[in-house]
């Protein structure tokens, strides 16, 4: 799988009730463990005070990844999203450990 850096920015649209926004965040974590458990969320960051996650996200190619695993998110619609495709840098000192180096 290929792997990706996600940044979403997640805003709830005005006139959403709390219990669809509650509902929504309800849906959003058990769908990223479930896409966690099927290796296409590798990691997911929040930065400090900021209304936004970072996260390396893995999919066949950039098509899959924006329909068949963000697409998937319960808070998609409410979502805008920047993917960066990656690929290994020769001096990464994990690529020693990840079996690929």
């Amino acid at each position: 799988m290929q792997e990706f850096l996600v940044e979403i920015t997640t805003t709830v649209p005005e006139g959403a009730s709390q219990e669809e926004v509650d509902r929504r965040r309800a849906a959003e974590a058990v769908r990223a463990g479930e896409l966690s458990a099927t290796g296409n969320l590798a990691r997911l960051w929040r930065p400090v005070g900021e209304p936004r996650s970072i996260g390396v996200w893995r999919a066949a190619d950039e098509k899959e990844l924006r329909e068949k695993v963000l697409g998937t998110l319960p808070l998609r619609p409410w979502m805008t999203l920047t993917v960066t495709p990656l690929e290994p840098h020769p001096n990464d000192p994990g690529r020693a450990t990840d079996g690929t180096g």
